[in-house]
């Protein structure tokens, strides 16, 4: 049921900022950066059992540790990235959340490269 609790909060800021849009927007991004934290912090929980379903399929699977630490910086990126180019966007900086979103894509594209490499190298191993 924690769906139907964020989306009720969502909904509850977002008519919120539309009121105060029209008498005080400057209030609005505020409105739309608080609704984001207490959404995120209620998904902390979520989070934390991802990273407990990580360390168990590192238990698991004989996976390098160092490709699981990339996989949980890589899902931190993305969340981090998507909540900051969204609220830039909300407060009318669409130029600053493209930039915030071609960053994030460029630091994905460097932590993945060495596990690329480590999946190319074991494909070569298999045909030679």
């Amino acid at each position: 049921m924690d769906i139907v609790k964020i989306s009720l909060i969502g909904v509850g800021g977002v008519m919120l900022g539309f009121l105060l849009k029209g008498t005080k927007p400057e209030y609005a991004s505020f409105i739309t950066m608080g609704i984001g934290v207490v959404i995120l912090g209620l998904a902390v929980g979520k989070i934390s059992y991802l990273f407990e379903a990580l360390k168990e399929i590192q238990k698991s699977l004989p996976v390098d540790g160092k490709h699981i630490s990339t996989l949980v910086k890589m899902l931190g990126i993305t969340y981090i990235g998507q909540f900051s180019s969204g609220i830039c966007k909300d407060a009318g900086y669409e130029a600053t959340g493209a930039q915030i979103e071609l960053f994030c894509k460029l630091s994905l594209m460097v932590l993945s490269m060495p596990v690329l490499l480590a999946l190319l190298q074991t494909i070569q191993e298999f045909f030679v």
